[in-house]
This record gives structure tokens, sequence and C-alpha cells, in this order.
């Protein structure tokens, strides 16, 4: 499996960012003294984090070694393991569990959430950021590809099982009965990217990864191609060349 690379990733850091900024910035007043961010990456929320609520203990928690290298490298004086979000438990209870672009690839989310406010100190926040992206344009014609070529049989099985998030209702459903507010929300972000070549790379940096992982090495190039060339007819380029990333996002902050 080809593991995630941390430096493609924060290429575009401030884009990404500003959705982990916005998710920290509707935390209730808090003054947590233990943090768990799930997914962490290569530790730019986590540093957000830190700088936010200075003092803290941090704990990053994500399945790549290159991403916690990465964080690890960034922010030494936080603590960093590698474990599915699906599988950590906290060993005591925790004042604030961030999630930011990391929940969607974790299944069973009427289970995980009601897991996650249980780990919970009384007046503890549950604080998740999720790309709501199933039907976007982006996401469909990698879909597409997957299904026509010769990886079609490798491939389909991972665009069929493709993450679908709940609704603002089911969020709503899961996570009511366990805390004493919530506050949920979307938000449509315009990232003016750098012609179609840079929408490739964002999302070789994200959410191409469990496609290329079914992948030879020697198709790679040929089915980024093909994805690339489907990409043109759906962005059209704006009058300075810079291509439209329309990026949804879920959101939503609990407090127990």
């Amino acid at each position: 499996m080809v593991d995630w690379d941390s430096q493609l990733y924060l290429k575009f850091e401030r884009e990404r960012a500003q959705a982990a900024r916005d998710l920290i910035a509707r935390i209730p007043p808090l003054a947590p003294r233990k943090i768990v961010d799930l997914g962490c990456g290569p530790g730019n929320s986590a540093a957000m984090l830190a700088l936010y609520f200075r003092g803290a203990d941090i704990l990053g928690v994500d399945t790549s070694e290159n991403m916690l290298a990465a964080a690890r490298e960034r922010l030494p004086v936080a603590q960093f393991v590698q474990q599915d979000i699906k599988d950590w438990e906290a060993e005591d209870k925790v004042d604030l569990i961030f999630a930011n672009a990391a929940l969607h690839f974790a299944p069973d989310h009427h289970r995980l959430l009601p897991k996650l406010m249980s780990f919970l100190n009384p007046g503890g926040v549950l604080a998740v950021q999720m790309p709501n992206v199933l039907q976007d344009a982006a996401h469909a014609l990698m879909r597409m590809v997957a299904v026509d070529g010769p990886w079609a049989e490798r491939l389909a099985p991972v665009a069929k099982s493709r993450a679908i998030i709940g609704s603002l209702d089911d969020y709503y459903a899961w996570t009511a009965p366990h805390c004493r507010m919530i506050d949920l929300w979307q938000t449509t972000y315009v990232h003016p990217l750098d012609g179609h070549d840079a929408i490739v790379d964002w999302f070789v940096g994200s959410a191409l990864r469990p496609f290329l992982n079914q992948l030879r090495d020697e198709e790679t190039p040929t089915f980024l191609a093909q994805y690339r060339r489907e990409l043109e007819l759906a962005y059209t380029p704006q009058a300075d060349g810079k291509v439209l990333l329309l990026y949804p996002r879920l959101f939503f902050v609990a407090q127990k």
C-alpha cells in the first residue's frame, strides 16, 4: 500500500487549513487540558490547536507513518501515535476531540459518535469537519475513470465503497442524545487553483489514495492522465487560467 505524501498534501496547506480554522473558531469557550486530534495528518491542525489552546497536552492519531513523521517534526511537544480512528479509545477522559477532514474515513458513524462522546469529560467538546463531496464532479469523475480501464476489476470495489457521510439530520440524531449543545453547519469553499494539474495534485494528496493503492506502478500515469482529461471537460478555466474547485464541507461541534 502506498503511504500518504505529506509534502503533496501540504502543497495546498493554506486552502486546507481554512476549514480547520473555521472549526476551531466555533468551539465554545474551553480551557482544555487534554486534546486528541483524530486523523492529525502532517500536524497542521495540531499546530493550530497548540496555538489556540496553549498549555494543553495534544495527542495526534493517524494511520500514515509519513504523515506522523511530518507531524512530529512540526510539533515535537505533542505526542503522535499510529492508529486507525475506528480503533482508537481514550485511556483517560479528554476535553476536546478534534477531527478535521478525517472522520469520513471511518465507518459506522452511528456507533462511532456516541463512543467518541463517551471519551469526553463533562463540558468536553467533539469538533468535526468532513468533506461532503460524494456528488462533486471531481469525485464522480475519479469513480468513473476507476471503472473504465484495464484496472476496472481492482478499482470498481473501491469506487463502490467510497464513504457516504450522513446528513445534518443524521449527525444531529446520532449526537444530540449524548450532548447538551450541538452546532451544525455546511460551507462550500471556493479554491482558485492553478489549472487542472493542480486539481489532480489536490486529490492525489487525498481522495485518490485508495484508487492509487490498487494500481500497478506503470498504470498510475495512464490513470491520472485519463482523470485529467475528464477534469478538463468538467472545469472551465477562468480568464486568468485558474480553475475553481468548489469543495463542500459539513461541520458539527457537540459539547457534552
